[in-house]
Order: structure tokens, then sequence, then C-alpha cells
């Protein structure tokens, strides 16, 4: 049966979850770009937070992010995807917006950052068990990496449109720049929920779904006697019994030691653009807007990396680890990041040569993760999948809330000592390597190992 007689309602399903996800990372970059105004003494416009402030803000938002992420997958195997994404989404666009009226306490942007946190962790358990149930195994990491790109999308429009916001001149009356700047992306999230509830319902309810595309996309969870999708998918499963199981752990281990290096990327990049190179507002727009840009090209043709071994007959799960073990040599070349980046040695183009290597690392992350993310899939029934995704986004957001403690700390540290970019040399050593690290401890973990039977 050819794709056109099977249909592609399913690739409408992704395009929802794509821009679910853009307006997802859209929303968490605003911070980050508002860092350098932030900074800044309150007599030139800014609330003079050091580093260690912001740290802590963007460790409170990741620590309530990692935390609920577990509840979020355990709530949205019940309650469903549909609604699951859907309030998930309202959570975290209202707190987002609330963010524009805590002034310059620390306490005031934590607290609520928090709880947008809350809403945010919902987005990926419920987009990869989305993926599950719309997905054959052999499409789902190219699902999930198309969809795992729009955090790229939210991240490059974040780099054009928050810097034009919070610097103009536009807003100068009762309303500040960086109060528009959460105020409007937090708004846009709410125009999605009306697209979402209009085209969304699960495969089994859909009527605009035919029955060629929905056998297909069942093709490898159907009994092949009867057709019927088997008990064990249907079965709820407490999570808390899936920590038995070694691909669990394995897909926890490589979600705490990588994620924070897509935290470190998204909060402290403009941080870096800033001290490194002494760019400021629209100076910096260009820059990150390019690293998030090959984001993409990561996550898209990273997920769809494995068909390449899949279609010369190599089984899916090697194929899936095989491919890994290529993308987690890239980020290696981030510690040659601050070489590349020295302005005395390559002059003005310094920060170009720097953005190239950064643009590599952004890209094979992205790519690592549309792989990780499909592991789950790969190895459970998707009835537990938004709970193991919710475990391991537990730990992810630990590592992620660890490395923001550190080079919060760091950025203090060094800066007080005239070196700030040390601390960027310590923390690009470290992401450059946890890959590589990952990857060995989830080929043990996985090594002979066949679907979880529940």
């Amino acid at each position: 049966m050819t794709q056109t007689q099977v249909g592609n309602y399913r690739w409408s399903i992704v395009a929802l979850l794509f821009f679910a996800t853009t307006i997802n990372y859209m929303d968490r970059q605003v911070i980050g770009y508002l860092k350098p105004l932030f900074s800044k003494p309150p007599s030139e416009g800014g609330f003079g937070w050091t580093g260690t402030d912001f740290g802590n803000i963007t460790t409170a938002f990741t620590f309530f992010y990692a935390g609920f992420t577990l509840l979020a997958g355990w709530i949205i195997d019940r309650i469903g995807t549909k609604l699951g994404l859907a309030l998930s989404l309202m959570i975290w666009s209202v707190f987002g917006m609330l963010n524009a009226f805590c002034g310059s306490s620390v306490f005031n942007h934590a607290a609520v950052r928090s709880f947008f946190g809350l809403g945010e962790a919902g987005n990926f358990p419920a987009s990869i068990k989305t993926v599950a149930e719309w997905f054959p195994k052999k499409e789902r990491a190219l699902a999930t990496g198309i969809f795992n790109s729009g955090s790229n999308v939210g991240a490059m429009i974040a780099a054009l449109v928050v810097p034009l916001i919070a610097y103009s001149v536009w807003f100068n009356g009762s309303i500040a720049g960086w109060q528009m700047a959460y105020l409007l992306t937090g708004a846009v999230g709410l125009i999605w929920l009306i697209f979402w509830f209009a085209l969304y319902n699960p495969p089994s309810r859909l009527k605009k779904l035919s029955p060629a595309e929905y056998n297909y996309i069942h093709s490898d969870s159907t009994n092949a006697t009867t057709g019927k999708i088997t008990e064990e998918d249907k079965a709820k499963i407490p999570w808390f019994k899936l920590l038995r199981f070694a691909p669990t752990w394995s897909f926890v281990t490589g979600k705490f030691l990588t994620d924070g290096v897509w935290w470190f990327l998204l909060f402290w990049l403009p941080d870096y653009m800033s001290q490194q190179f002494h760019m400021e507002g629209h100076q910096i727009m260009l820059p990150l807007f390019t690293v998030y840009g090959v984001g993409i090209l990561g996550s898209i043709f990273g997920g769809g990396f494995p068909m390449f071994f899949i279609n010369r007959g190599m089984p899916v799960q090697r194929a899936r680890m095989t491919a890994m073990l290529i993308i987690a040599l890239f980020p290696i070349l981030l510690i040659f990041t601050q070489y590349f980046g020295n302005v005395e040695r390559f002059g003005d183009h310094a920060y170009i040569y720097a953005l190239t290597v950064i643009c590599i690392a952004a890209a094979a992350h992205q790519a690592w993760s549309a792989n990780l993310f499909t592991t789950v899939s790969d190895m459970f029934p998707k009835k537990a999948v938004g709970s193991v995704t919710g475990i391991g986004g537990l730990m992810g957001g630990v590592g992620g809330a660890a490395v923001q403690q550190l080079q919060g700390r760091l950025s203090d540290h060094y800066k007080a000592l005239g070196h700030i970019t040390t601390a960027y040399n310590i923390l690009f050593a470290v992401c450059g390597f946890v890959y590589v690290i990952a990857w060995i401890i989830m080929y043990f973990l996985l090594k002979n190992r066949r679907m979880v039977t529940l």
C-alpha cells in the first residue's frame, strides 16, 4: 500500500505538536534574553541581578519543571493527551504572562517561574505519548524530530522578538519593554488551543481518519490474527513499577546527563555572547537565531538518521544506538569553543568561529534528544510512555538544575577574579563529553533487551 493510500492525517498531528513545542520554548527562552538587561544596575534601567540570582531563578523553574514532569506523565497517561496538553499549555501561558508583574524581586520571579515550570512540564510527556499513539515505530523518531525541532524554532523566534520588544522605545509608558515581552509571548499559546481542540482526537475517536491509516498506525501494536490493539497497550501502569526495568534507567541516564547541556545553551548563551564578545540587545539576535536554526536540522535529520540503518536491515534498537553513538561524538567539539572565541587570536571573526562550534553541538543535541525520546516508545507499550517520559524528565530537570547552579556560581566567582571566560571554559568542557558517557551507560543497560512486557 502506498503512502497516498495510507493517508497523512498523522502528520497534521505532528504539526500541532510542533507549534506547541515552539510556543513552549519561546516562552521559556524569554528570561534568557532579558538577563543582560536585568543584570544592569538600577541606574541603567536594570535590576542589578548577579549571576547567582539569575541561576537561582532558572533553577527554581527547572526544579519545579523536573519535579512535576514525573506527575505530569502519570496524569497524562490517565486523562489522555488531548486534555493533558491543553491544560499544560494554559498553565504555562498564564504564568508566563504573570512574570510581567514581578518587578525587580528575585523571589517573585522565582516563584512565578516555578508555577510556569509546572505547566511546561506536560509538553514532552504529552507529545511523546501522542507520537506513540499516532505512529508505528519506524516513523516515531522522525515524527519526534519534527515536533522537537519546535524547541529551536521557539528559541529562534525569541531571539528575534524579545530583544526588539525589551530594548525598544515603543513601550515607555506604564508598561516596560521587558513586561511586554512576557505578555505578548505568553498570549500566543492561548491561540494554539483553538486549533488543538478543533483538530485533535485520539485515532480511535477521530472520524476524519481513514481505516487504512488507522491500521497503518497500529501495524506494530496489533494482534496479527484479530487486528485489535493488545490488552497490554490498554493497561494502565503504576509508574513506580517501571523503575524495575533497565530501559527506564537507560532513558533516565540519558536525560540526567545531557538535558543540562540544552538548558545551558538556552539560558546562558545570551549571557555568553554579552560577556565574551560584548554584544547586547539586537546584536545578539542574528548569532543566536543561527544557532537555534541549525539545531532544527539536527532535530529533523537526526530523528530520521536511524532509518538509514533500519532500511539496510538493522534491527530498530541497534540502529537507534548506532545513530546515537555517531551523534554523541560531535558535541566533543565544544572543548574548542573558547579557543576559537579568542578575540585576540581571531579578531572580529572570533564570535563566528565560536558560534560555528556551538551550532554543531546544538544540532547534535537535538538529534540526540529526538532519538533518546524515541527509545521510550521503542521499549515500552503505549500506555506507559507518558509515565516513563515523566520519570526521565524529572531526572533531566535535576541535571539541568545542577548546571544552572554550577554556571551561576562559576560566573560570579570568575567574574570577580576578572576571568569570566574561565567559567564558560569549564562548562563547555563538561557539556562536550557527557553524551559519550551517557551512551556507554545506555548501551550496557539496553544490550540484548527486548520490548518490556508489563
